[in-house]
């Protein structure tokens, strides 16, 4: 475990308590550490959109055309 000194500004402090009070954290680390899981849930790996997921499941299942000759059959 990585172990760092941080200044944090007043309203930063408050929303690291904030966030502390909110889940029953035991320190501001774990505060911290929360709100980096939380970013990283929301911003670094965003869901797809459900109408994209549905589209591709439809696709998925579609049937395929099987080819042997590409250049013979689309003529390039």
């Amino acid at each position: 475990m990585v172990k760092a000194i941080v200044e944090l500004d007043e309203r930063t402090n408050r929303i690291v308590n904030i966030v502390k009070a909110k889940y029953g954290l035991r320190g501001k680390s774990e505060a911290i550490g929360r709100m980096a899981q939380e970013y990283e849930e929301t911003l670094l790996e965003p869901t797809l959109r459900p109408d994209f997921t549905e589209k591709m499941e439809k696709r998925k299942r579609e049937k395929v055309v099987k080819v042997v000759d590409f250049k013979k059959r689309y003529g390039l």
